[in-house]
């Protein structure tokens, strides 16, 4: 390997060439500035300013006295959902009960349809009026909304329109796997902040804010995969501590929404200069719907409809049409509401069962898991349980600074029979392993 160049420009050039052609492998180390600047007879701020370069193109990585090496090139990560024919009873994939979800023929068939063009508002002024009926109070008060393809589009939108390749997002520990491959496929450095029963821990997200995050991506309700939500006097003090650094984005995801028993305690900063509450419609009306909306501070807005004006990549107004159609109908209102107690009395048959056998669960929970923290890997627990016909999702992908060691049942169709069976399994699985 010849790493040639004698401008910057050169260097930063002929080192991605060099990853690109395989000749440089991922995690081998970059020549020290001074030894690289030696070789090539010129001066080591030229180096270091290519260097820097190839960590910003994501191209390789700075590890402290280690030096520089080749970045990994991201995998494809572990996704959320089912699997598709897996011939075991699915308690890990996460997704809402289909009974509750709207009957989308219906609303489709009753709603009326009109044409949109090039140069009409991206977003249906009446859902637009709707969500920020929804929205006021709950944020600062001066803000505009945009839609996105759902919550993980958003919070990607929204890195992408602050934050470069290499930059840190600071993130709950452990951490939903959406979340987790966003962040992978940017380049960006997610640095895990620890949760307890009342969200992200102060302490630890004062630790992530010293090392120069630009991002915090909070989940105020039904944290996935723990089901923690925000305490108000932790919301309070997450706030107070946030607003001492306005350069922050803050990114509030909270996918739950209508569907959580808890309260929403706002943790964005009065004045916060860049911020974003995410509320997405896919527990409530299905993952296939795929909206969101996003109440954000006026510039972050604009940057937003950059990417998501017409003739580039706009929600559909028949998308739209539909979402709106749903949220005006008092009988999908009332199935929401009827499914919100629903999932709460399955997490207390779900959690009581588990009780009975000794097993405690992370508490209170919200949502639509119910998370066992376990002593060490999950994976004998999770092969034993399917082997008596229960698929449950193991942790340690939730992990983002180290694995996260637990289970994660989905609760959202278990019934009281089931849940004997599965904690019966759950214990039988956890003394095995």
């Amino acid at each position: 390997m010849e790493i040639v160049g004698k401008t910057a420009a050169e260097i930063f050039d002929n080192i991605r060439t060099l990853t690109q052609t395989g000749v440089l492998e991922p995690g081998q180390a970059l020549p020290p500035v001074r030894d690289l600047a030696v070789t090539l007879g010129v001066n080591r701020n030229t180096v270091a300013m290519a260097y820097k370069r190839l960590v910003a193109a994501g191209v390789a990585i700075t590890q402290g006295r280690l030096g520089t090496v080749i970045r990994e090139r991201p995998g494809p990560g572990e996704q959320e959902g089912s699997v598709p024919d897996s011939p075991l009873a699915d308690l890990g994939g996460g997704n809402p009960n289909p009974h509750w979800l709207p009957d989308m023929p219906a609303i489709l068939a009753s709603t009326p349809y009109r044409p949109r063009l090039y140069g009409e508002a991206t977003v249906d002024p009446a859902l637009e009026a709707a969500a920020r009926q929804w929205m006021t109070g709950q944020c600062p008060e001066r803000f505009e909304i945009n839609l996105t393809h759902g919550a993980v589009d958003a919070v990607e939108r929204l890195l992408a329109a602050y934050l470069v390749t290499g930059d840190k997002v600071a993130v709950e520990d452990p951490c939903f796997l959406s979340h987790i491959n966003v962040l992978r496929i940017n380049g960006f450095q997610p640095l895990g902040v620890a949760v307890d029963a009342e969200g992200m821990r102060i302490e630890a997200l004062e630790q992530a804010l010293a090392q120069g995050v630009q991002a915090v991506i909070l989940t105020p309700r039904a944290h996935n995969p723990t089901g923690c939500s925000l305490s108000a006097a932790r919301a309070r003090r997450l706030c107070a501590v946030l607003a001492r650094h306005p350069q922050v984005l803050v990114i509030i995801d909270d996918h739950f929404a209508r569907l959580a028993f808890t309260d929403y305690h706002d943790a964005v900063p009065p004045a916060a200069r860049r911020w974003a509450l995410i509320r997405s419609v896919s527990k409530m009306l299905g993952p296939d719907l795929r909206l969101a909306f996003v109440a954000s501070d006026e510039q972050t807005a604009q940057r937003l409809r950059l990417r998501l004006a017409p003739g580039t990549n706009w929600v559909s107004h028949l998308l739209q049409d539909a979402v709106g159609a749903c949220l005006a109908s008092v009988e999908v209102s009332a199935r929401i509401e009827q499914a919100r107690v629903d999932y709460a009395r399955r997490r207390q048959i779900m959690a009581t069962a588990l009780a009975e056998h000794g097993i405690a669960v992370a508490a209170p929970a919200d949502g639509l898991n119910l998370w066992l923290p376990l002593p060490g890997n999950s994976r004998q627990a999770v092969l034993a349980l399917a082997q008596r016909g229960w698929l449950v999702r193991g942790g340690e992908p939730f992990g983002v600074q180290s694995p996260a060691h637990g289970l994660r049942i989905t609760i959202s169709t278990i019934d009281e029979a089931s849940a004997q069976a599965v904690a019966q399994a759950v214990s039988q699985a956890i003394d095995r392993g």
